[in-house]
């Protein structure tokens, strides 16, 4: 038992030290990426730090928060929670509530305070479902008790979604979805005809929307058009390209003033490449396998598959994420509009995924076995 709490305290100390480095990484190349930018248009080159230190602190709150509420009391309030969340994102869909940028409505502008409900969403999402996985535990081979009910739930969820639109988070709690279900033992056969049957309406969803059908050919073909569409993940992949091995060093980036859009954002990656070339870039990816292999172990620590599917669901999320941000500025798959957790600018998604981390500290903690 001793051997057992040593183990999980042991991880946990790892598990929070990797998030320490990945938040402080992003720090410094948020200032690093934006500061040219920032000058230019608000007169400041602290303007995006300063901006997500501030989400930091309110982060930090949030995970101590996390951290504290006993285990119990979210058990009992996840349906609540949910249905909040998924009403706080639908509310984007009222013109006068919303905040565009880029042309999407994922923002709600509340009394001068803007924030992105979709992030909240995503962490009630897949606490839901490792809720409904524990409630079914027992009927998991059932289509109709058990299957069913995930399938509305993750439909409703991505309708709202896409009418924001947030395809690449629809596609994300998707795939977590269909994980999380695969490691509790569903039916590989319902599984594999839902994936089956997605195809056709991804498909659909990108043909009928000209703007992501535009992705998609950019993808297979960014020099189409370089000074266009293409522009983009070209300059993406010429900042990646010049790092080489060691990096042009730090704050020294070409890519930053004004040849790479949302430096700092959502091709921060781009930036870590260029002035940290390969190594850095490895570093950074290296990192976050460290960080699912430390989620899994903890996960694995707990009896209870509340507590253990919330915290699998959480780890597959974020490193997904990360996969797709990363494969995106690589220009391996079509751009997403998916940052880089913990590292890339947004307060919505820092604050959220801090959340997310003070509930998998708080879970992998309890002594609960059952929350009744």
């Amino acid at each position: 038992m001793k051997l057992h709490k040593k183990n999980i305290s042991s991880d946990l100390f790892l598990f929070m030290g990797i998030i320490t480095t990945l938040i402080v990484c992003g720090l410094l190349f948020i200032y690093s990426s934006s500061s040219i930018y920032a000058l230019e248009r608000f007169g400041v080159a602290h303007y995006f730090l300063k901006k997500q230190c501030i989400g930091l602190m309110i982060g930090l709150c949030a995970l101590l928060v996390a951290y504290c509420i006993p285990v119990k009391i979210i058990h009992a309030t996840t349906p609540l929670l949910f249905l909040s969340s998924l009403l706080l994102s639908a509310l984007t869909m009222i013109p006068f509530l919303t905040h565009r940028i880029n042309g999407s409505s994922r923002w709600l502008s509340l009394g001068g305070f803007t924030f992105q409900p979709s992030e909240l969403l995503k962490v009630t999402f897949i606490v839901y479902v490792a809720y409904l996985i524990e409630k079914k535990q027992y009927t998991t081979h059932s289509f109709m008790h058990s299957y069913l009910p995930f399938l509305i739930i993750l439909g409703v969820t991505n309708i709202i979604l896409l009418k924001q639109p947030d395809f690449g988070l629809a596609v994300t709690l998707t795939i977590t979805t269909f994980l999380l279900l695969f490691i509790a033992q569903y039916r590989n056969k319902d599984l594999l005809i839902t994936f089956a049957s997605c195809l056709p309406i991804v498909a659909a969803l990108i043909y009928f929307k000209p703007y992501r059908l535009a992705r998609v050919l950019t993808f297979l073909d960014p020099w189409s058009d370089p000074q266009g569409s293409g522009f983009q993940i070209i300059q993406s992949l010429i900042a990646i390209g010049s790092g080489g091995l060691w990096g042009v060093g730090i704050s020294h980036s070409k890519q930053k003033f004004f040849y790479l859009p949302m430096q700092h954002s959502d091709f921060i990656f781009a930036i870590i490449a260029e002035e940290t070339g390969f190594i850095g870039a490895l570093l950074v990816i290296i990192l976050f396998i460290a960080l699912l292999y430390l989620g899994i172990r903890i996960a694995s620590y707990t009896t209870n598959r509340f507590a253990q599917f919330t915290i699998l669901g959480f780890i597959i999320m974020i490193n997904l994420q990360a996969m797709i941000n990363i494969a995106v500025t690589l220009g391996l798959v079509p751009t997403k509009g998916i940052g880089l957790p913990f590292i890339s600018y947004g307060n919505s998604s820092l604050v959220c995924t801090l959340i997310m981390v003070g509930l998998i500290l708080n879970m992998a903690q309890d002594k609960h076995k059952e929350y009744k």
